[in-house]
């Protein structure tokens, strides 16, 4: 969704290491967001991140309107009925029928052999790479690690919109999620902290959780 970061760039690189054509698509997607306020403040800086493109080797960029991808209103729509209301689906209704409405037009639209998503997001990367499978997509959907900054913070647009403050404080979000404590002990020391959390989980052999410093809230998750 544009605001491009190392973490991006570095999907962007992988597809450079195995593809002859790279293709970035940069949308911020209005169908996944449950909350107006938060997407008219999410960053938007389409200028910076061309140059980053550029500078990365992109072939091409797909760089449409809202009009251009919901040409009916957003009458049609994606929705899996297991693991989309779990975790950031149940804070977040409707999100993730968003999230699969555009990636399956994406897709469609560029039709690409293989298809890179960030494991910070690992929810979204699972209920796509499920899509996938179930409406017979020619795309691989291929799974990237997490980039974090030097101090454990997962890379993520969002952090850009942190107060100074909270930036200090965020890490400790990856530091609770590495402790042996267990995920009602974390919820409880990160709220002691000055976060907000939405979840702490455990599933699919990982830990997840959500939580807010101010306005923004911060994902991440690590393997158990």
């Amino acid at each position: 969704m544009g605001a491009l970061h190392e973490g991006h760039l570095s999907l962007l690189g992988r597809a450079r290491q195995e593809c002859d054509l790279v293709v970035a698509s940069v949308f911020v997607n209005p169908a996944q967001f449950n909350d107006k306020a938060d997407l008219a403040r999410y960053p938007r800086p389409v200028a910076e991140d061309i140059k980053k493109l550029e500078s990365a080797g992109t072939d091409y960029l797909l760089l449409p309107s809202a009009e251009d991808m919901y040409p009916d209103g957003y009458k049609y729509k994606v929705t899996e009925s297991a693991d989309s209301g779990g975790l950031c689906g149940a804070c977040r209704p409707g999100h993730f029928d968003g999230v699969l409405t555009v990636v399956l037009k994406l897709l469609n639209l560029v039709k690409p052999d293989k298809a890179y998503f960030g494991e910070k997001d690992y929810q979204q990367y699972r209920l796509i790479k499920g899509m996938a499978a179930a409406l017979f997509l020619d795309a691989e959907i291929v799974a990237c690690p997490t980039l974090r900054d030097p101090d454990g913070l997962a890379l993520s647009s969002r952090n850009l919109l942190l107060e100074p403050a909270h930036r200090e404080l965020a890490p400790a979000l990856y530091k609770a999620l590495r402790s042996k404590a267990s995920p009602a002990e974390i919820k409880r020391k990160l709220a002691e902290l000055g976060f907000t959390p939405d979840y702490v989980e455990e599933r699919w052999g990982r830990r997840f959780a959500a939580a807010k410093l101010g306005k923004v809230r911060l994902i991440d998750n690590v393997k158990i």
